[in-house]
């Protein structure tokens, strides 16, 4: 073989060798698998505990992220967290973040970094060993990515609930959360509307691995971030929610009735604009729960569910 034959396979090697690594460097995704949790800030905790272990039957737990904080859960991997009230002026906004289970933390941390995502340099570890990260989304909301330890706490059934199928929080932008959630992320599209068909003001996206959702609360304007000037702490806690899936909301309802669980709650149940039965419910500083039906009874308005419903 003469030179120039040399100099030529040596650089198609070169080539072939650069795809290689190029390859191999290129992560994939792990699963993302559900809703893990909403936490949120709370003024009173005791009031919070009552709320949320007497009213909504979750069992409260320590929490490993935060020792001042704690966990109410209602199965083995999805809770709410209850952190303090940070100190200084009161927050209008009591969200703190929302998270996801995913199957693997580190690859998951991997796989964004190489999508130019800022990342933390470690994923943390918790006293019960399960495993976290947070990063912040285009309008800085803090989300968190969660592996659950590999033994889970001491969970009874909720006769109530025990599925927490989606989380929502105020969004201004669809497009530019988009381009974090859907392009990056994988989550798909499930559903949208709005007080009226022209608005789509209430996104609905599913988990790329699952059938929970993370629910876009749009509000103007379209370039803000975070809770906007003006907003009561009741608004921001309509629209920065965590949802309890149910059979029947009505036999939701005569259950917490007769367990005498509704007291300084005014809804009822009623079908909202996707066709689902729900009934919505408010802890101590305002955030709601919302207790839904898995599947809508007729036709939404505004658009037709492109996934499969969540399944008890």
């Amino acid at each position: 073989m003469g030179a120039i034959g040399m100099r030529a396979l040596a650089y198609a090697l070169t080539i072939l060798a650069s795809c290689g690594v190029a390859q191999a460097a290129a992560p994939t995704r792990p699963p993302i698998v559900s809703v893990s949790h909403l936490a949120v800030h709370a003024a009173d905790p005791a009031k919070s505990e009552a709320f949320y272990v007497h009213d909504l039957g979750a069992v409260k737990g320590p929490d490993p992220e935060n020792p001042e904080g704690a966990r109410y859960y209602f199965s083995l991997t999805q809770f709410v967290e209850v952190l303090p009230l940070p100190l200084g002026a009161p927050k209008v906004d009591r969200l703190d973040h929302a998270a996801f289970n995913t199957a693997d933390t580190e690859a998951l941390r991997l796989y964004l970094a190489a999508k130019g995502v800022a990342v933390p340099g470690r994923v943390e570890t918790g006293a019960d060993g399960g495993r976290w990260f947070d990063v912040v989304d285009p309008e800085g909301v803090r989300i968190q990515f969660v592996q659950p330890p590999r033994t889970p706490p001491d969970v009874t059934v909720n006769p109530l609930s025990s599925r927490i199928i989606h989380v929502g929080f105020i969004v201004h932008d669809r497009a530019r959360q988009d381009a974090f959630y859907r392009q990056v992320l994988g989550f798909r599209p499930y559903w949208f509307g709005g007080m009226t068909d022209e608005a789509a003001s209430w996104v609905s996206l599913q988990v790329p691995d699952g059938s929970d959702w993370l629910e876009y609360m749009i509000v103007a304007p379209s370039d803000g971030r975070g809770t906007p000037p003006g907003m009561s702490q009741a608004t921001a806690g309509v629209l920065d929610h965590f949802s309890l899936g149910v059979p029947d909301t009505r036999l939701a309802y005569t259950l917490l009735w007769n367990g005498d669980r509704l007291r300084g709650q005014a809804e009822t149940p009623k079908i909202g604009r996707d066709a689902k039965w729900q009934l919505n419910l408010y802890d101590p500083d305002g955030t709601r729960a919302e207790i839904m039906e898995f599947q809508a009874i007729g036709k939404p308005c505004c658009s037709p569910f492109t996934a499969a419903d969540p399944k008890p």
